[in-house]
């Protein structure tokens, strides 16, 4: 059974060498690839310094978001013939056992993806990494040897090979947000799916919060249209409640951002409804069938 870690970074060579730490202290070894999108920190330089031949780097041109990243280093994994996937973010730190627990329920299971638990930095739930029970609530409870669950994040999540052959790669033209639920949802509609309690990781995001137009700063606010785009697309896909789902919660968010907002109504408004208008045109070519490996 070959298995690779696919760790996607970007400028964050400080926590990527914590990730590669645990990876390499894990009970059951595995590859390790590092997704570089294209950063400038020394990312490569510290690899490279690593000598280990369990470590393969692969530098993207550019910089092409999360989205693109695992798309790239998906393909590169899938096409060198592993037959699992562990797909994290380079601030994603796991427990010892981690992969271990993933791949002891995986024997009694069939399923088309298995994901961690996500934690914060104090111990708590990291809320960013909340899975899915159905494409609307979260999952709350946190408990037992497994969990079905619909959407998941890349922070920890087990793909079998069989899977990316039947369902393809995630779709890099999200750049970022969403493409990780987008994903696993067109997996789990057809796959038993599960998050596996056990096994766990710590998210080690700056809060513990999520993504929230109406509080986040004005430097930040830009991103949020690739957020409201990829919404559009993730939810059409669940038909006309999907489509009702979205325009509620658009519609929310523009509620918070003219009552929370202190600043920059006006823009974060338009940011969510050109986002909105442009998830309804957004027809990105899904790379989906039947794949070959080398």
């Amino acid at each position: 059974m070959r298995i690779t870690a696919v760790v996607v970074t970007y400028n964050r060579c400080d926590m990527l060498k914590i990730c590669l730490e645990k990876l390499l202290a894990q009970t059951v070894p595995c590859d390790i690839l590092v997704v570089d999108n294209a950063g400038t920190d020394g990312t490569a330089e510290y690899v490279a310094g690593l000598g280990c031949g369990r470590l393969t780097y692969m530098r993207r041109a550019e910089n092409t978001g999360g989205a693109g990243g695992f798309n790239a280093g998906m393909h590169r994994a899938y096409g060198d013939g592993y037959d699992l996937l562990w797909l994290l973010d380079d601030d994603t730190f796991p427990e010892p056992d981690a992969l271990e627990k993933l791949l002891e329920a995986g024997k009694a299971l069939k399923y088309g993806w298995l994901s961690s638990k996500a934690l914060w930095t104090d111990g708590g739930i990291c809320r960013m990494n909340v899975q899915r029970r159905t494409p609307y609530k979260d999952i709350k409870i946190f408990e037992g040897d497994r969990i079905s669950a619909c959407m998941a994040s890349f922070v920890s999540l087990l793909l079998p090979a069989e899977t990316i052959r039947k369902y393809g790669f995630p779709v890099k033209e999200f750049f970022i947000w969403s493409d990780d639920w987008e994903y696993t949802r067109r997996v789990s509609r057809h796959e038993p799916c599960f998050l596996i309690p056990g096994s766990a990781v710590t998210h080690a995001m700056k809060r513990n919060t999520v993504a929230d137009i109406a509080e986040d700063s004005r430097d930040r606010l830009e991103r949020y249209r690739y957020l409201y785009r990829n919404d559009v697309y993730l939810y059409r896909g669940e038909g006309l409640v999907g489509w009702l789902w979205v325009i509620a919660k658009d519609c929310w968010h523009s509620f918070k951002v003219l009552t929370r907002r202190k600043s920059d109504r006006r823009r974060a408004l338009k940011i969510i409804w050109s986002g909105f208008r442009e998830g309804v045109r957004f027809l990105p070519p899904a790379e989906t069938g039947e794949l070959k490996q080398r």
